[in-house]
Protein backbone atom coordinates (compact mmCIF):
# COMPACT_ATOMS: atom_id res chain seq x y z
CA UNK A 1 0.00 0.00 0.00
CA UNK A 2 0.97 3.64 -0.48
CA UNK A 3 0.70 6.52 1.93
CA UNK A 4 0.93 10.24 1.34
CA UNK A 5 1.71 9.92 -2.36
CA UNK A 6 -0.19 12.88 -3.79
CA UNK A 7 2.99 14.90 -4.33
CA UNK A 8 5.40 12.04 -5.07
CA UNK A 9 6.46 11.98 -8.68
CA UNK A 10 10.21 11.29 -8.92
CA UNK A 11 12.39 8.29 -8.09
CA UNK A 12 16.15 7.87 -8.47
CA UNK A 13 17.74 4.46 -8.99
CA UNK A 14 21.47 4.53 -8.25
CA UNK A 15 24.35 2.47 -6.88
CA UNK A 16 25.44 2.43 -3.25
CA UNK A 17 27.90 5.18 -4.26
CA UNK A 18 24.91 7.47 -4.84
CA UNK A 19 23.54 7.21 -1.30
CA UNK A 20 24.20 10.95 -0.86
CA UNK A 21 21.44 11.68 -3.36
CA UNK A 22 18.97 10.95 -0.55
CA UNK A 23 19.85 14.37 0.89
CA UNK A 24 20.22 16.26 -2.39
CA UNK A 25 16.52 16.98 -3.02
CA UNK A 26 16.73 15.64 -6.56
CA UNK A 27 13.82 13.24 -6.04
CA UNK A 28 11.28 12.23 -3.43
CA UNK A 29 12.60 8.68 -3.24
CA UNK A 30 16.13 7.35 -3.80
CA UNK A 31 16.72 3.62 -4.22
CA UNK A 32 20.37 2.49 -3.91
CA UNK A 33 21.00 -0.89 -5.57
CA UNK A 34 23.55 -2.71 -3.46
CA UNK A 35 24.74 -5.68 -5.50
CA UNK A 36 28.42 -6.14 -6.25
CA UNK A 37 28.93 -7.83 -9.62
CA UNK A 38 32.73 -7.49 -9.89
CA UNK A 39 33.85 -10.18 -7.44
CA UNK A 40 32.65 -13.65 -6.55
CA UNK A 41 29.93 -15.62 -8.33
CA UNK A 42 27.10 -13.55 -9.78
CA UNK A 43 23.74 -13.66 -8.02
CA UNK A 44 21.25 -15.95 -9.75
CA UNK A 45 18.46 -14.49 -11.88
CA UNK A 46 16.02 -15.76 -9.25
CA UNK A 47 17.86 -13.94 -6.48
CA UNK A 48 17.99 -10.70 -8.46
CA UNK A 49 14.30 -10.89 -9.31
CA UNK A 50 13.37 -11.51 -5.69
CA UNK A 51 15.32 -8.41 -4.70
CA UNK A 52 13.07 -6.30 -6.95
CA UNK A 53 9.82 -8.26 -6.88
CA UNK A 54 9.29 -8.83 -3.17
CA UNK A 55 9.80 -11.62 -0.70
CA UNK A 56 8.03 -14.93 -1.04
CA UNK A 57 7.85 -15.30 2.74
CA UNK A 58 7.23 -12.36 5.11
CA UNK A 59 10.32 -13.13 7.20
CA UNK A 60 12.63 -13.96 4.31
CA UNK A 61 16.11 -12.80 5.44
CA UNK A 62 17.15 -11.78 1.91
CA UNK A 63 17.66 -8.05 1.35
CA UNK A 64 14.90 -6.32 -0.64
CA UNK A 65 15.08 -3.02 -2.53
CA UNK A 66 12.70 -1.31 -0.11
CA UNK A 67 14.84 -2.18 2.93
CA UNK A 68 17.16 0.69 2.01
CA UNK A 69 14.42 3.28 1.41
CA UNK A 70 13.15 5.50 4.19
CA UNK A 71 9.58 4.78 5.23
CA UNK A 72 7.81 8.13 5.38
CA UNK A 73 4.86 10.07 4.02
CA UNK A 74 7.29 11.71 1.60
CA UNK A 75 8.42 8.44 0.01
CA UNK A 76 4.95 6.93 0.18
CA UNK A 77 6.40 3.55 1.15
CA UNK A 78 3.95 2.03 3.60
CA UNK A 79 5.54 -1.41 4.00
CA UNK A 80 8.70 -3.25 3.08
CA UNK A 81 7.64 -6.04 0.73
CA UNK A 82 6.46 -4.06 -2.26
CA UNK A 83 7.25 -5.03 -5.84
CA UNK A 84 9.27 -2.19 -7.39
CA UNK A 85 7.30 -2.02 -10.65
CA UNK A 86 3.97 -2.24 -8.82
CA UNK A 87 5.02 0.53 -6.46
CA UNK A 88 5.93 2.84 -9.36
CA UNK A 89 2.70 2.14 -11.23
CA UNK A 90 0.28 2.37 -8.30
CA UNK A 91 1.93 4.96 -6.10
CA UNK A 92 2.26 7.83 -8.55
CA UNK A 93 5.89 7.62 -9.70
CA UNK A 94 5.88 9.13 -13.17
CA UNK A 95 9.62 9.83 -13.50
CA UNK A 96 12.46 7.37 -12.77
CA UNK A 97 15.98 8.75 -13.11
CA UNK A 98 18.99 6.47 -13.49
CA UNK A 99 22.07 7.92 -11.74
CA UNK A 100 25.07 5.63 -12.31
CA UNK A 101 28.60 7.00 -12.49
CA UNK A 102 31.50 5.61 -14.61
CA UNK A 103 32.74 3.20 -11.91
CA UNK A 104 32.59 -0.36 -13.36
CA UNK A 105 30.23 -1.91 -10.82
CA UNK A 106 27.85 1.02 -11.24
CA UNK A 107 27.81 0.47 -14.99
CA UNK A 108 27.01 -3.21 -14.42
CA UNK A 109 24.14 -2.21 -12.14
CA UNK A 110 22.88 0.14 -14.86
CA UNK A 111 22.76 -2.52 -17.56
CA UNK A 112 21.18 -5.01 -15.14
CA UNK A 113 18.34 -2.67 -14.13
CA UNK A 114 17.77 -1.56 -17.73
CA UNK A 115 17.59 -5.19 -18.83
CA UNK A 116 15.10 -5.89 -16.05
CA UNK A 117 12.89 -2.88 -16.81
CA UNK A 118 12.80 -3.47 -20.58
CA UNK A 119 10.37 -6.35 -19.95
CA UNK A 120 7.96 -3.87 -18.30
CA UNK A 121 6.82 -1.53 -21.10
CA UNK A 122 4.83 0.67 -18.74
CA UNK A 123 8.10 1.63 -17.03
CA UNK A 124 10.10 2.60 -20.12
CA UNK A 125 8.31 5.90 -20.78
CA UNK A 126 9.09 7.00 -17.21
CA UNK A 127 12.83 6.37 -17.48
CA UNK A 128 15.40 9.14 -17.78
CA UNK A 129 19.11 8.38 -18.07
CA UNK A 130 21.36 10.88 -16.29
CA UNK A 131 24.87 11.22 -17.71
CA UNK A 132 26.80 11.20 -14.43
CA UNK A 133 30.36 11.96 -15.55
CA UNK A 134 31.78 12.30 -12.03
CA UNK A 135 32.22 9.95 -9.07
CA UNK A 136 29.14 9.87 -6.86
CA UNK A 137 31.05 8.37 -3.94
CA UNK A 138 32.34 11.18 -1.77
CA UNK A 139 30.56 13.98 -3.66
CA UNK A 140 29.22 16.54 -1.20
CA UNK A 141 25.50 17.19 -0.96
CA UNK A 142 25.76 20.70 -2.40
CA UNK A 143 27.43 19.36 -5.54
CA UNK A 144 24.84 16.61 -5.88
CA UNK A 145 22.03 19.11 -5.42
CA UNK A 146 23.26 21.83 -7.79
CA UNK A 147 25.52 20.28 -10.39
CA UNK A 148 24.01 20.22 -13.90
CA UNK A 149 23.68 16.63 -15.13
CA UNK A 150 22.53 15.97 -18.69
CA UNK A 151 19.59 13.64 -19.16
CA UNK A 152 18.14 11.53 -21.97
CA UNK A 153 15.07 9.47 -22.63
CA UNK A 154 15.81 5.76 -22.72
CA UNK A 155 15.39 4.37 -26.24
CA UNK A 156 15.15 0.92 -27.74
CA UNK A 157 18.84 1.00 -28.69
CA UNK A 158 19.82 1.67 -25.07
CA UNK A 159 17.68 -1.22 -23.85
CA UNK A 160 19.17 -3.51 -26.47
CA UNK A 161 22.70 -2.44 -25.52
CA UNK A 162 21.95 -3.21 -21.87
CA UNK A 163 20.48 -6.62 -22.72
CA UNK A 164 23.44 -7.54 -24.91
CA UNK A 165 26.06 -6.36 -22.41
CA UNK A 166 24.43 -7.97 -19.38
CA UNK A 167 24.10 -11.25 -21.29
CA UNK A 168 27.76 -11.03 -22.33
CA UNK A 169 29.01 -10.39 -18.79
CA UNK A 170 27.02 -13.32 -17.45
CA UNK A 171 28.36 -15.64 -20.15
CA UNK A 172 30.64 -18.62 -19.44
CA UNK A 173 33.62 -16.93 -21.16
CA UNK A 174 34.73 -13.28 -21.56
CA UNK A 175 34.60 -13.53 -25.37
CA UNK A 176 31.32 -11.66 -25.84
CA UNK A 177 32.52 -8.88 -23.52
CA UNK A 178 35.68 -8.51 -25.57
CA UNK A 179 33.52 -8.24 -28.69
CA UNK A 180 31.67 -5.27 -27.13
CA UNK A 181 34.84 -3.16 -27.33
CA UNK A 182 34.28 -2.88 -31.08
CA UNK A 183 30.76 -1.46 -30.71
CA UNK A 184 29.51 2.05 -30.03
CA UNK A 185 27.02 2.99 -27.31
CA UNK A 186 26.45 6.74 -27.80
CA UNK A 187 24.16 7.27 -24.80
CA UNK A 188 26.00 4.80 -22.58
CA UNK A 189 29.48 6.33 -23.01
CA UNK A 190 30.97 4.83 -19.83
CA UNK A 191 30.04 1.26 -20.65
CA UNK A 192 32.98 0.35 -22.89
CA UNK A 193 35.64 1.96 -20.63
CA UNK A 194 34.14 0.08 -17.68
CA UNK A 195 34.25 -3.18 -19.62
CA UNK A 196 37.89 -2.63 -20.51
CA UNK A 197 38.69 -1.95 -16.85
CA UNK A 198 36.99 -5.23 -15.97
CA UNK A 199 38.86 -7.14 -18.68
CA UNK A 200 42.12 -5.73 -17.30
CA UNK A 201 41.44 -7.65 -14.08
CA UNK A 202 41.90 -10.93 -15.96
CA UNK A 203 45.39 -12.41 -15.44
CA UNK A 204 48.18 -11.00 -17.58
CA UNK A 205 49.73 -13.44 -20.12
CA UNK A 206 53.15 -12.57 -18.69
CA UNK A 207 52.76 -12.22 -14.90
CA UNK A 208 49.41 -13.89 -14.26
CA UNK A 209 48.29 -10.80 -12.34
CA UNK A 210 45.27 -8.59 -12.88
CA UNK A 211 45.58 -4.80 -13.00
CA UNK A 212 44.67 -4.24 -9.34
CA UNK A 213 46.95 -7.03 -8.14
CA UNK A 214 49.82 -5.51 -10.12
CA UNK A 215 49.16 -2.07 -8.66
CA UNK A 216 49.12 -3.49 -5.12
CA UNK A 217 52.56 -5.05 -5.66
CA UNK A 218 53.88 -1.81 -7.14
CA UNK A 219 52.74 0.21 -4.13
CA UNK A 220 54.17 -2.29 -1.64
CA UNK A 221 57.48 -2.23 -3.56
CA UNK A 222 57.47 1.57 -3.15
CA UNK A 223 57.26 1.18 0.65
CA UNK A 224 53.52 1.52 1.21
CA UNK A 225 53.29 -1.38 3.62
CA UNK A 226 50.09 -0.54 5.57
CA UNK A 227 46.70 -1.79 4.45
CA UNK A 228 45.04 1.45 5.58
CA UNK A 229 46.73 3.47 2.86
CA UNK A 230 46.29 0.69 0.30
CA UNK A 231 42.56 0.25 0.96
CA UNK A 232 41.58 3.90 1.44
CA UNK A 233 38.92 4.91 -1.14
CA UNK A 234 40.25 7.48 -3.57
CA UNK A 235 43.79 6.92 -2.27
CA UNK A 236 47.00 5.57 -3.70
CA UNK A 237 45.56 2.54 -5.47
CA UNK A 238 43.79 4.56 -8.18
CA UNK A 239 41.90 1.46 -9.33
CA UNK A 240 38.11 1.52 -9.48
CA UNK A 241 36.98 -2.05 -9.99
CA UNK A 242 37.13 -3.37 -6.42
CA UNK A 243 35.97 -1.62 -3.26
CA UNK A 244 37.88 -1.65 0.02
CA UNK A 245 36.03 -4.77 1.23
CA UNK A 246 37.09 -6.72 -1.86
CA UNK A 247 40.74 -5.68 -1.72
CA UNK A 248 41.39 -7.73 1.43
CA UNK A 249 40.67 -11.13 -0.17
CA UNK A 250 42.66 -10.01 -3.23
CA UNK A 251 45.64 -9.24 -1.00
CA UNK A 252 45.23 -12.54 0.85
CA UNK A 253 45.33 -14.38 -2.46
CA UNK A 254 48.67 -12.78 -3.27
CA UNK A 255 50.02 -13.68 0.19
CA UNK A 256 48.99 -17.34 0.13
CA UNK A 257 49.64 -20.42 -1.97
CA UNK A 258 52.86 -22.37 -2.55
CA UNK A 259 54.62 -19.26 -3.91
CA UNK A 260 53.31 -16.11 -2.18
CA UNK A 261 54.14 -12.73 -3.67
CA UNK A 262 53.60 -10.83 -0.41
CA UNK A 263 54.95 -11.35 3.10
CA UNK A 264 53.87 -9.77 6.36
CA UNK A 265 50.11 -10.30 6.24
CA UNK A 266 48.84 -11.20 9.72
CA UNK A 267 48.54 -15.03 9.85
CA UNK A 268 45.32 -14.80 11.89
CA UNK A 269 43.51 -13.82 8.69
CA UNK A 270 43.79 -17.45 7.58
CA UNK A 271 41.61 -18.64 10.48
CA UNK A 272 39.30 -15.70 11.15
CA UNK A 273 35.81 -16.23 9.69
CA UNK A 274 34.75 -13.88 6.90
CA UNK A 275 31.88 -12.46 8.96
CA UNK A 276 34.26 -11.32 11.73
CA UNK A 277 34.75 -7.86 10.25
CA UNK A 278 36.19 -6.35 13.43
CA UNK A 279 38.76 -9.10 13.90
CA UNK A 280 39.79 -9.09 10.26
CA UNK A 281 40.14 -5.31 10.15
CA UNK A 282 42.36 -5.42 13.22
CA UNK A 283 44.50 -8.13 11.58
CA UNK A 284 44.86 -6.05 8.43
CA UNK A 285 45.94 -3.05 10.51
CA UNK A 286 48.59 -5.14 12.28
CA UNK A 287 50.07 -6.29 8.97
CA UNK A 288 53.36 -4.87 7.68
CA UNK A 289 53.65 -5.85 4.05
CA UNK A 290 56.66 -6.51 1.84
CA UNK A 291 57.35 -8.31 -1.42
CA UNK A 292 58.87 -11.74 -1.44
CA UNK A 293 61.65 -12.55 -3.88
CA UNK A 294 58.96 -14.15 -6.03
CA UNK A 295 56.90 -10.95 -5.84
CA UNK A 296 59.85 -8.91 -7.04
CA UNK A 297 60.30 -11.32 -9.95
CA UNK A 298 56.62 -10.92 -10.83
CA UNK A 299 56.94 -7.14 -11.02
CA UNK A 300 60.00 -7.53 -13.22
CA UNK A 301 58.01 -9.79 -15.57
CA UNK A 302 60.22 -12.83 -14.94
CA UNK A 303 57.58 -15.03 -13.30
CA UNK A 304 53.92 -16.01 -13.69
CA UNK A 305 51.92 -16.09 -10.45
CA UNK A 306 49.28 -18.47 -11.81
CA UNK A 307 51.88 -20.99 -12.93
CA UNK A 308 52.94 -21.56 -9.32
CA UNK A 309 49.70 -20.98 -7.39
CA UNK A 310 46.17 -22.40 -7.65
CA UNK A 311 43.35 -20.20 -8.90
CA UNK A 312 39.60 -20.58 -8.69
CA UNK A 313 37.65 -17.35 -8.95
CA UNK A 314 34.92 -15.74 -10.98
CA UNK A 315 35.06 -12.99 -13.56
CA UNK A 316 31.42 -12.21 -14.27
CA UNK A 317 29.90 -15.54 -15.29
CA UNK A 318 33.31 -17.02 -16.15
CA UNK A 319 34.93 -19.43 -13.72
CA UNK A 320 38.70 -19.03 -13.95
CA UNK A 321 40.89 -22.00 -13.00
CA UNK A 322 44.48 -22.95 -13.77
CA UNK A 323 43.19 -25.33 -16.43
CA UNK A 324 40.75 -22.79 -17.89
CA UNK A 325 42.48 -19.46 -17.55
CA UNK A 326 41.42 -16.59 -19.79
CA UNK A 327 43.98 -13.78 -19.87
CA UNK A 328 44.02 -10.15 -20.95
CA UNK A 329 46.97 -8.54 -22.73
CA UNK A 330 46.70 -4.92 -21.60
CA UNK A 331 49.28 -3.60 -24.04
CA UNK A 332 47.69 -5.03 -27.18
CA UNK A 333 44.14 -5.00 -25.72
CA UNK A 334 43.62 -8.61 -26.72
CA UNK A 335 41.85 -11.48 -24.98
CA UNK A 336 43.97 -14.64 -24.75
CA UNK A 337 42.07 -17.95 -24.66
CA UNK A 338 43.17 -20.86 -22.43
Amino acid sequence: MCEGTSDMRRMILTSSSGIGLIHADRAEIVVPLIFRFVSGPLPTSYHLDQYLNGRIFPRDPEVHWSDLVRRSSQTGLAHKDTWLVWFCEVCGVDRIELWFDPEPNSQLLLIWILDYLRSHPSMIERLRLRLVDFDLLGADVAALRNRPVREFDVGDSDLEAARMTWEAYRGPTPELCFGLLGREFPRLPFLKPAMEELLAELPSPVTGLGATETRLLELIAQGHNRTKELFQPGGLLEMRVFDQWELGPLLEGLASGPMPAIAGLDPKLAILPQHDARGRNAAYRRSRLSLTEFGEALLAGREDFRRHNPIRRFWGGTLLTNQRLWRWDRESRLLVAP
